[in-house]
């Protein structure tokens, strides 16, 4: 495990991502308008406070700016707002109707919400203002450099002038209960983190390892701790606090358990560290071992390392939801396990025909999602996919699944976009909602995305975001007997490069996605 370092200047002006009150999944109707925006973007809700930060929902706008949508909702909290490369928070609960404005240019670092979540947005933001404002006049590094009496004389200073501020707005806004009682939490966890620092720093300057703060320290600490399980499940940067004190001892413990051993992953270790803290609640450890665990979660991993992530979140880690959440991210990076069928889905022709993917059983074919609306397809992709489907169209098939928001869109977008490449044209109804989108682990930020499967109805491959990849053409070959150019690993191929009369002339790097 990586040293997690904590950027000193930033404490005060970090706003938490949590969220608050485990409930019944319920439902969040949004709408809403971003003036000025492009019909090309999109609105993403993320659930801040969980493990695999995947989007909820992706939200397309239409020609004025309008968009409108609805979502399950896992807990009562803090969730993510991503549009056009930026993002902010905004708190939801279950069940809320909430109309969100904005402007294109501010978006979403200024909004308004209107509606249920009103009251709660209010006071998240008259928070994060003041937060903001408090945070520059604070000399951070002057603080740290004092003793300990007067750095913690300060801290409970910073403390106390947050929490002053936590009841004024709170007076003026009237926010729900959960989101009162998170921020609390939250100023905890922020303090938390400064002392933190404050000991690394300490033990840095003195040059001693081993060097121990003072009781009266120790006590401060626990007494920001007196609600651990609530602050792990909620706030992630109190899962950052607990590993950076952990580290020190993890690092011994990861030196001598690995000494002359060369294919233990990260997570595998961390696993049976975990195991030897008896003071660390059960719910801590799954929050910390699944935050290890998505570090070992990457396109590309060995199959081995995959199956020992498997294992690790099937043995120890207890959290239902926890676990299927990791789950889930395994899918969305590296798409369905090789080796396994591949899923049916609900798939539908232009003409209105269903489709069913079975129908390509006896030969090898790949399918290819796309959007529209993503920009990457209009910066080579097609002209590339032209060129592989041309060299490989007499021994598979190919499947191009649209997952644009209306069949309408679909067939623009295919007659368009996909014109003379051989193929079966698709749709799935609902877009990233559709059957397939769900079953494949397609989301917005990994189109377009494609996956092999064999004669056999096989998954051949993992998903991959680059036609160009050495591993794909690898597999293309060995499933249809051709034999491709050879190109350079990781370089995007250029239209022609798939025949064999044509040699590339200065091959340029893949565009960065």
């Amino acid at each position: 495990m990586r040293n997690i370092k904590i950027e000193m200047k930033k404490y005060l002006l970090l706003f938490i991502i949590t969220a608050f009150v485990m409930s019944c999944s319920k439902k969040v109707e949004v709408k809403g308008k971003i003036t000025g925006s492009s019909p090309l973007e999109r609105i993403e809700f993320v659930e801040a406070s969980g493990v695999a930060t995947l989007p909820l929902i992706n939200i397309g706008l239409d020609k004025n700016g309008n968009f409108t949508g609805s979502f399950e909702a896992p807990k009562d909290g803090m969730y993510v707002i991503n549009y056009a490369g930026r993002q902010n928070l905004i708190y939801l609960e279950g069940g809320q109707n909430l109309n969100i404005s904005g402007n294109a240019m501010t978006f979403p670092n200024e909004f308004v919400v209107t509606g249920d979540a009103k009251k709660n947005n209010d006071f998240l933001q008259a928070s994060q203002k003041f937060l903001s404002e408090y945070g520059s006049k604070i000399n951070i590094q002057q603080l740290m450099s004092g003793d300990e009496k007067t750095f913690l004389k300060g801290a409970q200073k910073i403390e106390a002038d947050i929490n002053k501020n936590v009841e004024d707005v709170a007076q003026k806004n009237n926010p729900s209960k959960g989101i009162l009682e998170w921020k609390k939490n939250d100023v905890k966890v922020t303090i938390l983190n400064l002392l933190a620092n404050y000991e690394m720093s300490q033990r840095q300057m003195s040059g001693n390892p081993s060097f121990k703060v003072s009781k009266a320290f120790q006590d401060y600490e626990t007494k920001l701790e007196e609600n651990k399980d609530v602050m792990v499940k909620t706030i992630p940067l109190y899962r950052q606090y607990l590993l950076v004190k952990m580290s020190p001892d993890f690092q011994k413990y990861a030196e001598a358990k690995t000494k002359g051993k060369t294919d233990m992953i990260t997570s595998e270790v961390f696993a049976q560290f975990l195991k030897e803290r008896k003071e660390v609640s059960q719910t801590a450890k799954d929050y910390l071992l699944a935050f290890v665990v998505a570090q070992d979660i990457h396109p590309g991993a060995p199959a081995k390392n995959t199956e020992k992530v498997k294992k690790i979140i099937d043995t120890d880690i207890t959290d239902a939801g926890i676990k299927a959440d990791l789950v889930k991210m395994q899918v969305a990076v590296n798409g369905v396990k090789v080796g396994e069928p591949a899923p049916e889905a609900s798939l539908i022709k232009a003409d209105g025909k269903s489709y069913q993917l079975s129908e390509n059983k006896g030969k090898p074919y790949m399918l290819f999602f796309y959007a529209s609306w993503n920009p990457y397809i209009s910066e080579g992709t097609v002209p590339v996919l032209k060129e592989v489907v041309n060299f490989y169209k007499s021994k598979m098939n190919f499947v191009f699944v649209n997952v644009d928001d209306s069949k309408d869109q679909f067939v623009k977008t295919s007659s368009a976009l996909l014109k003379g490449i051989p193929g079966t044209n698709v749709y799935g109804e609902k877009g990233l909602e559709s059957d397939i989108a769900k079953k494949y682990g397609v989301y917005g930020f990994k189109l377009p995305c494609f996956v092999i499967v064999d004669k056999d109805g096989k998954i051949a491959s993992r998903s991959f975001v680059n036609l160009g990849e050495q591993e794909v053409v690898t597999i293309l070959d060995k499933l249809t007997g051709l034999s491709a150019p050879k190109v350079e690993p990781n370089i995007q191929m250029q239209p022609g490069t798939m025949d064999p009369s044509v040699q590339p002339v200065n091959p340029q790097p893949a565009p960065t996605k």
